[in-house]
């Protein structure tokens, strides 16, 4: 029987740094769409699941992304696992994938690639984030349901409701923890100095700069490799990776 994989992509309006990134435009089609199109080429995965909030600001997201032909549903602001879980719960699926809406050039094949590699050898938990080699902006995540279920029943700490995953990272053994069996998808080069996210007017200008020359067909190494290429790096390598999740472990140091 064929496994259920649903890859969940969290988007909202809200930002600190970029308000409105992800419908943000370029070529006419906003950030998220461009996102969504990539996410439909993959082939392990079951069904996209846009997870945004109940704010009245990302009915818009709600509405787009069912206008695009995914899956959506609304939670919590703040606490990201419980959105999550709930956008999923219902669905009896087997695997989650959880991506982001501001990674709008993520790649199809990078991403069923982890995903066959996690149930190949049926891990709880693998990423090619766990080791930061990949560009920043191709960060994909890819666990079992019932992982997920877990997180959700037990987590406590600030990071590990704002950000998803942590609790299932913290207590999987490439943490020297227990209940979940974890692995990295490694890279043969690191390319962690590259940055195709989207947090800051800079981001933007770049991945408008990749779109206008590149379009939005290309692979993650072609638009890292061009970037190299190109000097482009230092358009926005002075931003700092997973600032949110940071701030986040402060509030739980800090409590």
């Amino acid at each position: 029987m064929e496994l259920r994989t649903l890859v969940v992509t969290q988007a909202r309006t809200g930002s600190s740094r970029l308000p409105g990134k992800v419908l943000k435009e370029v070529n006419g089609k906003s950030l998220l769409q461009i996102h969504l199109e990539r996410l439909k080429q993959c082939a392990k995965i079951s069904e996209i699941v846009v997870a945004t909030t109940v704010s009245d600001e990302d009915q818009i997201i709600y509405k787009k992304a069912i206008e695009w032909g995914c899956t959506a549903s609304r939670g919590s602001e703040l606490n990201v696992l419980d959105r999550f879980y709930e956008a999923v719960k219902d669905k009896n699926p087997d695997w989650i994938v959880r991506v982001t809406s501001d990674c709008p050039l993520l790649d199809p094949q990078l991403v069923d690639a982890i995903v066959l590699y996690a149930q190949n050898h049926d891990y709880d938990y693998v990423s090619n984030g766990l080791i930061e080699h990949f560009p920043d902006g191709q960060d994909v995540e890819v666990f079992k349901f019932s992982a997920l279920k877990s997180a959700w029943k037990n987590a406590k700490l600030s990071s590990e409701l704002e950000h998803v995953t942590p609790y299932i990272i913290n207590n999987s053994d490439v943490k020297g923890g227990h209940l979940f069996s974890a692995n990295n998808f490694e890279c043969e080069q690191d390319y962690s100095h590259i940055r195709m996210t989207v947090d800051e007017p800079r981001d933007f200008d770049l991945i408008k700069h990749l779109i206008g020359k590149l379009g939005t067909e290309k692979t993650w190494l072609e638009y890292t490799n061009y970037m190299i290429d190109n000097n482009l790096t230092k358009m926005n390598d002075q931003i700092i990776r997973n600032e949110g999740l940071l701030k986040s472990l402060e509030k739980d140091t800090n409590g």
